[in-house]
């Protein structure tokens, strides 16, 4: 079950593209989606799906290229649509580029399926009020988004950031999760959620 990286935009977004079979999905698409589009011709893959984690705007530069280029739909928590007119979800903040419109859908929240692989779609805000992350058990694998880092949190300071709110979402759902999977982040390196819950010092030590 490989998993692709690409670093896109000006903040280099980790942008992912999961995939087992045919079938593929879209995690995040933090700039212009050429390389994901290549990756998708060269391996023989059909997108079906575009995941985003959350609603600020370097998450979703691409997601409207991208979605134009595949016909696959775009999902965004319902939670996260009280930013859709603000600066940190359109862009034009600090001299970034505006974000070019996309039309998305909720997110199903719980179980679901991705890319033809089952998924749990886990509430994790504070970074934003509707931060989502992407669990899928059969791969041993969750995409954090900007919830959680390798040894670091998400910032806070947006509107609808919350600190309280992120820490008890990383130490009561993704801590949760078994300690072998493999957590992909919005931006860094991957990390485990065994290797966070014993390492982060934001977060406190834990054991299993």
């Amino acid at each position: 079950m490989p998993v692709a990286d690409f670093p896109l935009g000006p903040l280099q977004t980790n942008s992912y593209i999961m995939h087992k079979g045919t079938q593929a999905v879209a995690v995040d698409v933090g700039g212009d989606p050429s390389p994901m589009l290549e990756y998708l011709t060269a391996h023989n893959l059909h997108l079906t799906d575009i995941c985003i984690t959350h609603r600020h705007f370097d998450h979703v530069y691409g997601a409207a290229a991208l979605a134009e280029a595949t016909n696959a739909p775009i999902y965004v928590a319902a939670d996260d649509d009280c930013l859709a007119g603000t600066e940190s979800a359109q862009g034009g903040i600090w001299g970034f580029p505006a974000v070019p419109p996309f039309v998305s859908q909720p997110m199903p929240m719980g179980r679901t399926t991705f890319g033809g692989m089952p998924c749990e779609v886990l509430s994790t805000p504070g970074h934003t009020p509707g931060g989502i992350s992407l669990y899928f058990p059969d791969e041993h694998l969750v995409f954090t988004g900007d919830a959680l880092f390798y040894r670091s949190l998400g910032r806070t300071d947006f509107p609808g950031g919350d600190q309280a709110t992120l820490l008890r979402a990383v130490t009561t759902v993704l801590f949760a999760l078994p300690e072998d999977t493999v957590a992909y982040p919005g931006h860094g390196p991957s990390t485990t959620i065994g290797d966070e819950k014993r390492n982060n010092p934001f977060c406190g030590v834990f054991t299993a």
